[in-house]
């Protein structure tokens, strides 16, 4: 009778555990359904968003980013706090592929948002998710001199005797393969064919003494270290340098130049993941405000908002026939053709090499 009523209690007491477990279970599953993610567009939980952009665009998106703070503020009662992150183009690619949790890239070229798209991080099809192709500023190919007595007053002075060019290396440096695009181009595009361009382009590169691994150590052979007398730059760099009291004259070649097309895009995989997405859209979609397009414009930008372009029509001059990475066959085209080891830069470069 005792083994009996042993028996019946402790089948009692695994009842009793079952029982109690399973109301933990459920407990824990209601309050996982109940509670959604901490950065949600949830007005009582403020919200962070991580914006990786490159070094030059830190001066607008210091004017921007409490303007859209502001709006979401009085529109949605929530907080949003955002880290920053600039530094070169290609650096900040390889940081954010490496595991930067960016909620938003703002990068120098398509080509360095498509790595990350091919690392996973970006859903194809990023360009058609905001306006204007998501090119949320631009700018073009600017010559800058050391004085008045180099005549550059065209792309093909560059290929003068006595005329020194300093420009990036463009196996290293995104803007450097802006450059070389905006000299190949300017053949191409006036009718000429590939191998006028060819011939151009080593016409100049025969006058090119250093290849700086990237645009920043390019200016600072150029301004720092005296040498070269003609820098091929943005001309959002050399409207800024102006602003901050540089006197060298430069010149924007008008009749054929490259549009310098910047994007924006929204990393999928990491907004997904800290549940930033609605807030992360809005404020992609906020940079292409009137507002917005005027702190671009403001720090050397060519804005793509129109009304915003034409309050800054004074600033910048009108290029006659301006093309774009797409009319030389779009990035991973003009990567395969130009740029990869072995294509068309190296052997300009390996012919250069034989000839000195």
């Amino acid at each position: 009778m005792r083994t009996q009523s042993t028996q019946h209690l402790w089948r009692s007491r695994q009842r009793f555990m079952a029982l109690v477990l399973a109301g933990v279970a459920m407990s824990s599953a209601i309050a996982a359904c109940s509670n959604p993610p901490s950065n949600t567009a949830d007005a009582d939980s403020p919200v962070k968003l991580t914006l990786v952009s490159y070094a030059v665009t830190q001066k607008a998106y210091e004017q921007i980013i409490p303007q859209f703070v502001e709006q979401w503020k009085a529109k949605t009662g929530q907080t949003v706090t955002f880290d920053q992150s600039y530094g070169g183009s290609g650096s900040q690619t390889r940081a954010v592929i490496d595991g930067l949790e960016a909620d938003v890239v703002a990068l120098a070229l398509a080509l360095d948002t498509q790595k990350i798209e091919k690392a996973g991080l970006i859903e194809p099809g990023w360009e058609q998710e905001f306006p204007n192709d998501s090119i949320v500023h631009t700018s073009v190919a600017a010559l800058v001199t050391r004085d008045e007595k180099v005549n550059v007053t065209q792309w093909s002075d560059l290929t003068k005797d006595g005329v020194k060019v300093i420009t990036a290396n463009p196996k290293t440096s995104g803007g450097a393969r802006w450059n070389y695009l905006a000299l190949w181009g300017v053949i191409t595009q006036a009718g000429g064919s590939d191998k006028d361009a060819e011939t151009f382009v080593e016409s100049v590169y025969k006058n090119v003494p250093v290849l700086p691994k990237d645009a920043r150590e390019a200016s600072d052979v150029f301004f720092k270290q005296g040498q070269g007398n003609v820098l091929i730059n943005y001309e959002n760099e050399v409207l800024l340098a102006r602003e901050q009291g540089d006197n060298h004259p430069f010149i924007i070649p008008t009749d054929y130049n490259i549009s310098i097309d910047n994007p924006v895009a929204v990393v999928d995989a990491n907004v997904d993941e800290h549940g930033t997405r609605e807030i992360a859209e809005a404020f992609v979609k906020f940079l292409f405000t009137p507002e917005a397009q005027r702190e671009f414009a403001k720090i050397g930008f060519r804005p793509v908002d129109e009304t915003v372009a034409q309050e800054f029509a004074s600033k910048y001059p009108t290029v006659e026939n301006l093309f774009t990475a797409k009319d030389l066959g779009g990035w991973d085209q003009i990567q395969a053709k130009f740029f990869e080891d072995g294509a068309a830069f190296d052997k300009m470069q390996a012919k250069l090499a034989q000839s000195k």
